[in-house]
């Protein structure tokens, strides 16, 4: 069976780029959509068959109605942006996956976020980026599996593309509401996911014992997108310390236990994926 790639790290990119400290990525789908376009290509070059839209944090909480930016239209331009770059590439199998990270907020009872509120926050972008064109919803960076349910509730009402789901653990091997890689995995198989598994939070070598945990429970395709490696802080910036060869190297015993989707979280570029790859 063939391996997909999803891309790699992308507010490390546009910082490069320019992206100051505090502003919202997202608006740049609209401001500097050639700038988004470039990371998109880079991806593409890479080897990269799924990418992802520059949406991560498009919800009603970040843009709301009557603000500088609409919601709907930062959502479709970086669907947009993401699937002419997929129409450019010559190949068959590359998709685009509509980016929906946390709300930022914590739901009842350990937050002040209804359930309701938040399946209707979600919706609100899945309807935009399914209408724009994107291939497949992809659910990541979920630390609550509560709010997860939310995403996929909203992403399984209002369309009818394929749903993916990413959470993170840290290095005690739960997510931060304490669900554990069996409980997810029942949690989300349970909702009807497509494919599900594990980003950002840990370097590649940090995830393997939750990989192992999660290909012994999945019966779906497995995701895995690690950072590269634990960040620290240098001269004020957050670095990360994995260098392309060893996050293949990495990469490779993760392919190895039978994962069938790879790529990268935080602070993995363009050539990390060409060295996975």
């Amino acid at each position: 069976s063939q391996r997909l790639f999803f891309d790699g790290g992308t507010g490390t990119l546009l910082q490069a780029q320019g992206l100051k400290g505090g502003e919202l990525p997202e608006t740049w789908n609209l401001l500097h959509p050639d700038r988004i376009s470039a990371v998109h290509q880079a991806y593409l070059k890479a080897g990269s068959n799924i990418l992802c839209t520059n949406t991560f944090g498009a919800n009603a909480l970040k843009f709301p109605a009557g603000g500088q930016f609409d919601l709907e239209e930062l959502v479709t331009a970086g669907v947009r942006l993401a699937c002419e770059a997929r129409d450019a590439d010559p190949r068959p199998d590359v998709f685009v996956a509509l980016d929906m990270g946390p709300t930022g907020k914590l739901l009842k009872p350990m937050g002040d976020l209804d359930f309701e509120d938040a399946v209707s926050l979600y919706a609100q972008v899945v309807q935009a980026g399914a209408a724009a064109g994107a291939d497949l919803v992809l659910i990541e960076t979920m630390s609550d599996s509560y709010e997860a349910k939310a995403a996929v509730l909203a992403a399984k009402e209002n369309c009818d593309l394929p749903v993916v789901v990413t959470t993170v653990y840290g290095e005690n091997g739960k997510l931060l509401t304490g669900g554990t890689p069996a409980s997810t995995v029942a949690l989300l198989e349970g909702l009807g996911v497509d494919a599900l598994g594990v980003n950002c939070g840990l370097g590649p070598a940090q995830m393997l014992p939750i990989v192992k945990q999660l290909v012994e429970y999945a019966s779906v395709p497995l995701i895995v997108n690690p950072n590269a490696g634990l960040p620290h802080a240098c001269d004020g910036c957050t670095v990360f310390d994995v260098g392309p060869a060893e996050f293949a190297v990495h990469m490779g015993a993760i392919a190895d236990l039978g994962v069938q989707v790879l790529g990268g979280c935080c602070g993995t570029t363009p050539d990390h994926i060409k060295a996975a790859v």
